[in-house]
């Protein structure tokens, strides 16, 4: 979901407090779909090797197609090269989306059926923080879903006249 529309979703669930509870619950549900997709999505880069033995090339054969620059760390697209994912150090690995290698090996290999096999690679820090909010947003969204009052039914507040006053 864009922050545009998570925004439009913020303001749908203020504007209407009688449905407060089933809007979080299906705002959770849809956060919780989405990050699912954000972590299996996450796992779908593939290095050298797996682009060596997916192309059928050899190591250095892989290296000379990749769109590389000593001086600049993320050159911009070529359609003629193998482009890598975007680095933020040059010491880091080269990472490839499935996509851009069967792109690269039908169009400029012109390789006619073209399979990338993407295997789950091992967890990174990146996936732990992801798993946990995840764990997290779970916890939130039954802590909601086992409310009895919602905070939008202000009714019960005003009933509840034996309370001390502030």
């Amino acid at each position: 979901m864009s922050g545009s529309n998570l925004r439009h979703r913020e303001l749908d669930i203020f504007k209407e407090p009688d449905g407060f509870a089933s809007d979080a619950a299906s705002f959770a549900s849809s956060v919780n779909q989405e990050i699912n997709v954000a972590l299996s999505q996450s796992d779908s880069l593939i290095g050298i090797d797996d682009v060596q033995k997916s192309l059928n090339r050899s190591r250095a054969s892989v290296y000379r197609y990749c769109n590389t620059d000593t001086r600049n760390l993320n050159p911009p697209f070529n359609s003629r090269k193998l482009n890598p994912e975007y680095r933020s150090d040059q010491k880091d690995p080269l990472l490839f989306h499935p996509h851009e290698v069967a792109r690269f090996a039908k169009d400029v290999l012109r390789i006619k059926e073209v399979t990338v096999e993407i295997l789950n690679s091992p967890s990174t820090a990146t996936q732990q923080v992801l798993t946990s909010i995840l764990e997290e947003l779970r916890t939130i969204r039954t802590h909601l879903e086992g409310m009895k009052a919602t905070p939008s039914d202000l009714s019960f507040h005003r009933e509840n006249l034996d309370r001390p006053a502030a």
